[in-house]
């Protein structure tokens, strides 16, 4: 932990880096973001705000829409992360 707030995904800002803190919603959504990558603990980069957003996750870019059953909450990291 490195002090910061857990904040929803869409509040981290274009270049910031975060930890996936918890991530919430239908079940198979779950599983499908697993697979993606997506999941507890992995860090990411957003790259563009907005919906779409754009993320770097590891060597992969993954795009979000907005779903209303998505609930990414996440840990903003220091810049030098």
């Amino acid at each position: 932990m490195n002090g910061q707030p857990v904040l929803p995904l869409e509040l981290i800002r274009a270049g910031e880096w975060a930890e996936i803190e918890d991530i919430a919603g239908e079940p198979t959504w779950v599983s499908r973001m697993a697979e993606l990558g997506v999941r507890v603990g992995c860090r990411l980069q957003v790259l563009r705000q907005g919906k779409p957003c754009l993320l770097r996750i590891g060597s992969s870019r993954l795009s979000f829409r907005d779903e209303s059953g998505m609930h990414i909450l996440v840990r903003p990291l220091p810049a030098t992360a």
